[in-house]
């Protein structure tokens, strides 16, 4: 099971993400990442983290760890922003905290060219995302961060944010557990990923009593209103059943084929060419969003 916290003050909203989690500290001293229950992406998000993040700390990978936080809105009566208030009040009660990690650095395609990860480390990170049906650990959004980067202690790769994955969770009807998921534009692709070895080693230990403990950590409260069962302990079932049926199944979903650094630049190149073909001429002095971060564009002469 988690463990319980209870926030004690509200540091300041991380807007880059959609779900706008809080920087929260708690009465155990720690300061964690809150994810709120009252979010846009529902609770369903908080049941992702909880199976994906706890499975991959069970199989050895870097993840922070989770915790329950009560959350008193209250505690965070100083927030300005209207949209941001309204999220806590509906957030009221038990929400999903991550431990902080300070100074941590995402893990972006200029810091990826500098850091190295091993074919197997990247194996069983890919192993892990194409088992639990997470698509969204790509080149322009890895979800991963690369910490400590401060000290002696030599910086490692962590996996945060998995609310995106168990996609078939979204359509039980139509889970299939030999499905297998474009992963060929995933962060750590570029390495080599060694997924056939990753696969020998960790598919052995996702056990059915190991998936029962991983999905027991997830409150019943978030599992209660799952429309598709009746009670909180059906749908655990439905969760341990088809990840078990995936682990059987790997040699179906097995990803490989993934492209090199060098092949995805000209990737890049050639769809933002494709995008700028297609624009007007007067749209043509608008920045490419998509092709870089906000950050990296040159606006000086868009504003001309």
């Amino acid at each position: 099971m988690l463990r319980e916290v209870v926030a004690t003050r509200y540091v300041e909203p991380l807007r880059s993400g959609g779900s706008v989690p809080g920087v929260v500290e708690a009465d155990d001293l720690g300061t964690y990442v809150v994810k709120f229950t009252g979010s846009a992406q529902g609770r369903k998000a908080l049941v992702a983290e909880v199976i994906v993040g706890e499975l991959a700390r069970a199989l050895g990978l870097r993840f922070p760890e989770l915790v329950l936080v009560h959350f008193d809105p209250a505690v965070a009566d100083s927030e300005p922003h209207q949209e941001v208030r309204d999220l806590h009040t509906a957030s009221a009660g038990v929400n999903l905290g991550m431990d902080y990690l300070p100074g941590a650095r995402d893990f972006t395609p200029e810091v990826a060219k500098a850091f190295p990860v091993d074919p197997l480390e990247a194996g069983r990170v890919v192993w892990l995302d194409a088992l639990t049906a997470n698509v969204d650990r790509t080149v322009h959004s890895s979800n991963l961060m690369v910490w400590p980067t401060l000290g002696t202690v030599p910086p490692r790769l962590w996996l945060i944010d998995h609310g995106a994955a168990l996609v078939f969770h979204h359509r039980w009807d139509a889970s299939d557990p030999e499905r297998s998921y474009d992963l060929r534009h995933h962060a750590l692709g570029q390495y080599g990923p060694d997924v056939r070895a990753a696969d020998a080693e960790l598919a052995p230990k996702v056990t059915e009593e190991l998936l029962r403990r991983v999905v027991g950590a997830v409150p019943d409260a978030w599992l209660a209103a799952e429309p598709d069962f009746g009670t909180p302990g059906e749908a655990r079932d439905a969760y341990v059943e088809h990840l078990h049926a995936r682990v059987r199944a790997s040699a179906a979903w097995l990803p490989t084929g993934f492209p090199t650094r060098e092949e995805l630049a000209a990737e890049e190149s050639e769809r933002a060419a494709r995008t700028q073909r297609g624009r007007p001429d007067w749209l043509k002095r608008v920045p490419d969003l998509h092709g870089k971060p906000a950050a990296e564009q040159d606006w000086s002469v868009h504003l001309k």
